[in-house]
């Protein structure tokens, strides 16, 4: 791990308690047994569920004098007990104001309640009867909220500051109304929301509260933390089964187990950072930013936490391969959907223009094999005579008796047109037109063979009245890894849009859906081959020499670096701290560096080829379209980013 500190990360945790109805006693002992585990963690916020102090389903006895006056004193336990903690705690409990009762969160830190937000939404119906013992504030005129004597104003529009992270607060059923609380306190600057919660469990509930919870958090582009009552709860007509959930911008991060009759605990380290970027970059968020007056602040002073300082991303999965899902139903799923919206993007390119005929470069690599997969299956939706693909491959000086063999098995399994070209003389002959040695195999011996070849193809898409396909990827884009005017050319590009990571898992879905046995075990074969242009001669045994890698480095390094520089625009110090998690001991930081280094030169001296791609649809949140998502001046300096890199390379040749 770098010394970078993350000042933006913030940890939270969710507690679910075993609780005892009216046993207040009991139940604050659990509540601060957990409390300081969690900040012994490292904890900024715990949160607790709906009426933790009391139990949630303590029924008529909410109206009784004396459970009312022991969970006041409940609450003066505990704000006194805040003192030996660096945390905030939010506990639910009842409170009496003017003659009213409300179901209400209190938030503590410091020795005192810092405020207390009431439960907006009563929910009344089928097997619940809150309004029979709780007032909701929604019916008293907007600004008239009752004041209690101990804890001062009872407000809805209320948002929480700690170490300048703001939250705020809603509870249970405020979350499933049309308009929940928590969107006006989002758009009002809360960037995690905190839900105490008793949800009872019914068949099929638990799933929507997921998918509930996760979409929240992706509208509001927040953090929602979800903490909801378990074991002990009365179970005289329902059953809690306990949940502790967090989620971040659409993920869930973190879920416990159902019906654990323990205590349950969850924590997970929020990136506020990523939560702020998006808000600057979705220009339509910050079109309520006038609800921002509207909202007091509190900030709950809390000392700083020397657990969370020193491993700020203890309770944070950073994936190594953000563009590749972790579940493997859940991946192919995706690229069955990918593939979908490659070719829907093609065949409406084709019909459009009234196109019957196509021209694809075949070299036996895996972009080329995915974009002539994306091809058959463009042409099969039109209709279309697969005849109309002209594939062509083009042996040159690099060309291996592998990715030869690769390409001819695939494109007659897949009953194309297949044509062969080799290039080795017309480049010869150009390399006498040019003075060029042929032995010095330098940037003018490769590319000399790519733009040979990108010739064949327009000309020959010429001839047949077709369109060329592009066949090069998201990643070598972003690196300027291609022959400008060469294969960095053509007239769609179908891959444009996907990344390196995923193009390897897209050709294996294919191969795990085709029933004949010879295209799958050349797609397999394909995928496991080397990444290579193949335009240096092959080693003395036959094999690829030239392998891409070696040169510009590991594609899962440069895939990591261009989701985190394109979707969140962290800094290079960030991202490696964030690549030294992800990837831990497989790559030292001194590699790491290195490869960020050579990744930000790159993508700032190759955007001139970018800004002329030709046209290529998009398949996911990252694109370097000079349309669509991205545009950057092509003599853009970079020495502010290559600077900094190079003082984290010092920083750690010093120690």
């Amino acid at each position: 791990m770098t010394d970078y500190t993350f000042p933006e990360m913030l940890r939270v945790t969710a507690c679910v308690p075993a609780v005892r109805p009216c046993d207040i006693d009991g139940n604050v002992e659990a509540i601060m047994r957990m409390a300081t585990d969690a900040s012994l963690l490292g904890a900024d916020i715990v949160l607790f569920p709906e009426l933790s102090v009391t139990g949630y389903t303590c029924a008529d006895l909410f109206h009784d004098s004396l459970l009312l006056e022991a969970s006041d004193r409940a609450i003066d336990r505990l704000a006194r007990f805040s003192v030996t903690l660096n945390s905030v705690i939010v506990v639910g409990a009842p409170c009496r104001c003017n003659d009213r009762i409300y179901n209400c969160a209190f938030v503590i830190s410091g020795g005192k309640v810092q405020g207390v937000v009431p439960k907006s939404f009563l929910p009344d119906y089928n097997e619940f009867y809150e309004k029979r013992w709780f007032s909701s504030p929604l019916s008293l005129p907007e600004g008239v909220f009752p004041y209690s004597e101990k804890y001062g104003k009872v407000t809805l529009r209320r948002i929480f500051s700690v170490r300048g992270i703001k939250f705020g607060v809603e509870i249970c059923e405020d979350l499933w109304v049309p308009a929940p609380p928590s969107s006006d306190l989002a758009m009002a600057g809360a960037e995690v929301i905190l839900n105490l919660s008793a949800s009872d469990a019914l068949i099929g509930k638990h799933d929507y509260l997921l998918s509930l919870l996760a979409n929240q958090s992706a509208r509001c582009r927040c953090a929602y933390v979800y903490a909801s009552a378990g074991f002990g709860e009365s179970s005289t007509d329902l059953a809690f089964a306990g949940n502790a959930i967090i989620a971040e911008n659409g993920r869930l991060l973190k879920q416990s187990e159902l019906f654990d009759t323990h205590e349950l605990m969850q924590t997970a380290d929020i990136d506020v950072a990523h939560l702020r970027h998006d808000r600057i970059h979705i220009s339509s968020f910050n079109e309520y930013f006038p609800l921002a007056g509207k909202y007091e602040l509190t900030e709950c002073g809390v000392t700083e936490n020397r657990v969370r300082e020193v491993n700020p991303l203890a309770y944070r999965h950073v994936d190594p391969t953000p563009f590749v899902d972790r579940d493997e139903s859940e991946l192919f799923r995706r690229c069955a959907e990918i593939s979908d919206i490659q070719a829907w993007g093609l065949a409406t390119r084709l019909k459009a223009i009234g196109c019957r005929n196509v021209v694809i470069g075949i070299s036996g690599g895996l972009d080329s094999t995915l974009a002539l997969l994306v091809t058959v299956k463009a042409f099969d939706m039109l209709g279309l005579d697969r005849k109309g693909i002209h594939a062509i491959t083009m042996p040159g000086f690099g060309t291996t008796t592998r990715t030869r063999s690769n390409a001819d098995i695939l494109m007659e399994t897949l009953g194309v047109s297949a044509i062969c070209i080799p290039i080795g003389d017309a480049v010869t002959l150009h390399f006498r037109d040019i003075d060029h040695n042929p032995d010095n195999h330098d940037i003018t011996y490769e590319n000399s063979q790519a733009r040979e070849r990108t010739q064949i193809l327009m000309d020959y898409a010429n001839k047949v009245n077709g369109l060329v396909i592009g066949t090069g990827d998201l990643s070598e884009l972003a690196l300027g890894w291609c022959t400008y005017n060469g294969d960095q050319m053509s007239m769609y590009g179908v891959n444009a849009s996907v990344p390196k990571t995923m193009v390897r898992w897209l050709v294996t879905g294919f191969a795990r859906q085709t029933v004949d046995k010879a295209l799958r075990d050349v797609l397999l074969d394909i995928v496991d081959t080397p990444i290579s242009p193949e335009l240096l001669p092959a080693d003395s045994q036959g094999n690829i020499a030239q392998k891409t890698e070696d040169a510009v480095g590991p594609y899962e390094l440069h895939d990591f670096f261009l989701y985190h520089i394109m979707r969140f625009g962290d800094s290079p110090d960030k991202i490696a701290a964030l690549a030294a998690k992800a990837f831990d001991k497989k790559y030292d930081l001194q590699t790491i560096y290195k490869w960020l280094k050579t990744f930000y030169k790159r993508f700032f001296s190759q955007q001139f080829k970018r800004s002329v791609m030709p046209d290529g649809v998009k398949v996911g949140s990252i694109c370097l379209s000079p349309r669509g998502d991205w545009r950057m001046p092509s003599d853009a300096s970079a020495l502010l980013w290559l600077d900094r890199i190079q003082q984290l390379i010092d920083g750690l040749n010093e120690n």
